[in-house]
Protein backbone atom coordinates (compact mmCIF):
# COMPACT_ATOMS: atom_id res chain seq x y z
CA UNK A 1 0.00 0.00 0.00
CA UNK A 2 3.35 2.17 0.66
CA UNK A 3 4.30 2.29 -2.83
CA UNK A 4 0.42 2.57 -4.19
CA UNK A 5 -0.05 5.75 -2.29
CA UNK A 6 3.14 7.12 -3.28
CA UNK A 7 2.55 6.40 -6.78
CA UNK A 8 -1.08 7.62 -7.11
CA UNK A 9 -0.49 10.59 -4.84
CA UNK A 10 2.93 12.09 -5.54
CA UNK A 11 3.97 10.15 -8.99
CA UNK A 12 1.03 11.57 -11.30
CA UNK A 13 -0.74 14.06 -12.20
CA UNK A 14 -3.95 14.86 -9.92
CA UNK A 15 -1.80 13.52 -7.36
CA UNK A 16 -2.72 16.82 -4.55
CA UNK A 17 -6.43 16.20 -5.61
CA UNK A 18 -6.87 12.17 -4.88
CA UNK A 19 -4.94 12.97 -1.10
CA UNK A 20 -7.48 15.39 -0.81
CA UNK A 21 -10.36 13.04 -1.42
CA UNK A 22 -8.75 10.13 0.64
CA UNK A 23 -8.91 12.92 3.79
CA UNK A 24 -12.34 13.48 3.46
CA UNK A 25 -13.25 10.11 3.24
CA UNK A 26 -11.76 9.16 6.21
CA UNK A 27 -13.93 11.58 8.00
CA UNK A 28 -17.21 9.75 6.74
CA UNK A 29 -18.60 8.50 3.75
CA UNK A 30 -19.74 10.48 0.97
CA UNK A 31 -21.58 10.65 -2.44
CA UNK A 32 -19.25 12.15 -5.67
CA UNK A 33 -21.63 15.21 -5.54
CA UNK A 34 -20.91 16.22 -2.29
CA UNK A 35 -17.01 15.64 -2.52
CA UNK A 36 -17.40 17.66 -5.26
CA UNK A 37 -19.46 20.48 -3.52
CA UNK A 38 -16.68 20.09 -0.41
CA UNK A 39 -13.50 20.28 -2.18
CA UNK A 40 -14.67 22.51 -5.12
CA UNK A 41 -14.01 21.12 -7.88
CA UNK A 42 -16.19 19.39 -11.09
CA UNK A 43 -18.41 16.21 -10.56
CA UNK A 44 -16.77 14.72 -13.72
CA UNK A 45 -12.84 15.20 -12.22
CA UNK A 46 -14.37 13.41 -8.65
CA UNK A 47 -15.33 10.85 -10.72
CA UNK A 48 -12.33 10.19 -12.60
CA UNK A 49 -10.17 10.49 -9.01
CA UNK A 50 -12.34 8.17 -7.61
CA UNK A 51 -12.54 5.71 -10.24
CA UNK A 52 -8.63 5.61 -10.11
CA UNK A 53 -8.47 5.29 -6.26
CA UNK A 54 -11.14 2.21 -6.54
CA UNK A 55 -8.66 0.13 -8.98
CA UNK A 56 -5.88 1.03 -6.56
CA UNK A 57 -8.12 -0.64 -3.89
CA UNK A 58 -7.76 2.72 -1.89
CA UNK A 59 -11.78 3.41 -2.02
CA UNK A 60 -15.07 0.77 -2.04
CA UNK A 61 -18.46 2.02 -3.07
CA UNK A 62 -22.08 1.00 -2.20
CA UNK A 63 -24.94 1.56 -3.70
CA UNK A 64 -26.43 2.05 -6.98
CA UNK A 65 -25.15 4.79 -9.93
CA UNK A 66 -26.15 7.96 -8.62
CA UNK A 67 -26.57 7.03 -4.94
CA UNK A 68 -23.31 5.34 -5.05
CA UNK A 69 -21.35 6.18 -1.65
CA UNK A 70 -17.64 6.08 -1.26
CA UNK A 71 -15.37 5.10 1.55
CA UNK A 72 -11.92 4.18 2.62
CA UNK A 73 -11.46 0.52 1.82
CA UNK A 74 -10.27 -1.67 4.77
CA UNK A 75 -6.57 -2.21 3.27
CA UNK A 76 -6.27 2.13 2.82
CA UNK A 77 -8.03 2.36 6.93
CA UNK A 78 -5.39 -0.27 8.18
CA UNK A 79 -2.75 1.67 6.54
CA UNK A 80 -3.37 5.37 7.22
CA UNK A 81 -0.67 6.23 8.82
CA UNK A 82 1.52 5.84 5.67
CA UNK A 83 -1.07 8.08 3.95
CA UNK A 84 -0.58 10.76 6.74
CA UNK A 85 3.66 10.62 6.05
CA UNK A 86 2.55 11.03 2.31
CA UNK A 87 0.25 14.23 3.03
CA UNK A 88 3.00 15.10 5.28
CA UNK A 89 5.20 15.38 2.14
CA UNK A 90 3.07 17.08 0.45
CA UNK A 91 2.50 19.73 2.64
CA UNK A 92 6.43 20.16 3.21
CA UNK A 93 7.02 20.12 -0.86
CA UNK A 94 4.19 23.70 -0.77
Amino acid sequence: MKRVLWWLILGTRGGVNRARIIKILNERPYNAHQIAELLELNYRTIRHHIKILEESDVVQSTGEKYGKIYFLSEKMENNYKEFENVWKQIKEDK
